[in-house]
């Protein structure tokens, strides 16, 4: 596999070559279901991102994307996407020992972000203006041109998909591509380089850089030669950038945390909602931005659906990822004591465990399925991101309580109603303070509907055709035929 992973040690992916870094630092990759060293990563350094702002420009200026003919551009995206299934497998297994996540979840990464390029390669040749008319003496046209050099900061819990849910349209558009990795689990994304390589992306258009959060991450988005920012992640690290940004005077898309509440009414199917319940809280131990972190539900059938819940969360197979259990492991130890410590505190709250509520005694970094019912709705695990496999059940008693309940938060990310009534859910839906309102099914859409948040959840949006829109910005030409 080119010269990605040598003698346990992966590389950086820098202007088509495998580099190690700078000063020979590495950085040491955890499995989190068993503590297994998995591999060694090469950390990029100052002078590694130099090679790499300077590669990206270069690569832009000679208009190795942004001057390929669209179609020609569409194809090499399709080819990347093929390249990413041909590495599947391979890429699955060290996903999943690197993350912590299933074997079939990981596997599923990177067919979804084959998707992505899939799906924006089918987009790159149709990316056109407007005429605007202006009367016989005018001619006025838009023209829509990338931005240049896009900076790409990608979290842990999904890594590869969600470095090719920006990366794809980002070179559908025509930039150049600059991304820094999680230092939990650098591993797979690094591999997506043998993808591009092997598909003969042009040399310095994409590199995929290791390093330690805040280290190269901010040396990265305070660059002069950075033209735009993505990042997804915490509330605060995205505050951070955005100051950085405000010196540089960048433009930046933001996807950060949230704290996403189900409203279920009286007519809800129970049925539904825990087969919702489980993907929406527990599938990746909870560690999803989009996660059902609150569920609030109508009195009467209250104490029904958190004795379900609960016996749902009671009953999930743990493991490791490989053997793709229902509960996997957190990502760190950090992360467990993190997800424990404000869980046990929800106690002195008034918030009743009715399951789990505890780390789990094996191996790993396992917290048990948890269910905290009779939650305050302004106690700190009601308002806090906790990403992690803990849910909060709150009952109210009429409508407009639950929409102030589930609005009751500084997030805006997304948010699911169930019910059977149609009226009311259409009612609801433009009622609550969310970017993506999920009807009766937590997780439905797909690639081709946006994502983004509102409040704290960010601004600006992913996925779909109005995510293309993010990558380029506006030019207008008016040409006067007077005379």
């Amino acid at each position: 596999m080119s010269d990605f992973l040598k003698d346990g040690l992966a590389r950086n992916y820098l202007a088509g070559s495998w580099v190690e870094g700078d000063a020979g630092a590495h950085l040491a990759v955890e499995d989190p279901g068993n503590l297994d060293h998995v591999a060694d990563c090469a950390k990029a350094g100052e002078e590694t991102l130099a090679h790499a702002l300077n590669a990206a420009r270069t690569s832009f200026e000679r208009g190795d994307l942004a001057d390929m003919a669209p179609s020609e551009r569409a194809r090499l995206m399709l080819r990347i996407a093929g390249e990413i299934r041909n590495i599947a497998d391979e890429g699955a297994l060290l996903l999943c020992r690197e993350s912590g996540k299933t074997l079939d979840a990981a596997r599923d990464e990177f067919i979804e972000a084959a998707q992505y390029f899939e799906y924006y390669g089918g987009v790159a040749d149709k990316i056109e203006g407007k005429s605007i008319p202006l009367g016989p003496d005018y001619v006025d046209y838009t023209i829509y041109e990338p931005f240049g050099v896009s900076a790409q900061i990608v979290p842990w819990n999904f890594p590869v998909s969600i470095a090719a849910r920006s990366l794809a349209p980002s070179m559908a558009a025509g930039n150049s591509t600059i991304i820094k990795s999680p230092e939990l689990d650098p591993l797979a994304l690094a591999m997506l380089g043998v993808a591009l390589d092997r598909a003969e992306v042009p040399a310095g258009s994409v590199s995929i850089l290791n390093g330690i959060g805040a280290d190269l991450g901010a040396r990265l988005v305070a660059s002069s030669e950075v033209d735009q920012i993505v990042f997804t992640g915490s509330v605060p690290t995205g505050q951070h950038i955005l100051k950085s940004a405000a010196d540089t005077v960048t433009p930046a898309l933001m996807e950060l945390g949230g704290k996403s509440a189900a409203v279920v009414f009286d007519d809800a199917d129970l049925d539904t909602l825990m087969t919702s319940l489980q993907s929406g809280i527990f599938y990746n131990a909870g560690q999803v931005c989009s996660a059902m972190a609150r569920v609030l539900v109508h009195r009467s059938i209250y104490d029904q659906a958190v004795e379900r819940a609960a016996a749902l969360a009671n009953g999930l197979s743990v493991g490791h990822g490989r053997d793709n259990p229902e509960h996997t492991p957190l990502i760190s130890a950090h992360q467990l004591n993190q997800v424990e410590t404000i869980t046990q505190a929800a106690r002195q709250t008034g918030a009743r465990v009715a399951a789990g509520g505890t780390r789990l005694d094996r191996a790993g970094h396992f917290m048990a399925p948890t269910i905290l019912a009779d939650v305050d709705p302004n106690s700190p695990v009601a308002q806090r991101e906790i990403f992690g496999p803990v849910t909060c059940f709150t009952p109210f008693d009429s409508e407009a309580d639950a929409i102030a309940l589930a609005n009751g938060t500084e997030f805006g990310l997304v948010a699911g109603i169930f019910t059977r009534d149609l009226a009311r859910a259409h009612r609801v839906a433009r009622k609550l303070r969310a970017g993506q309102v999920f009807v009766n099914e937590w997780f439905a859409g797909g690639i081709s509907t946006p994502f983004g948040g509102v409040g704290k959840s960010g601004f600006g949006r992913e996925k779909g055709l109005e995510a293309l829109y993010n990558y380029v910005r506006t030019k207008n030409i008016a040409i006067s035929l007077k005379g």
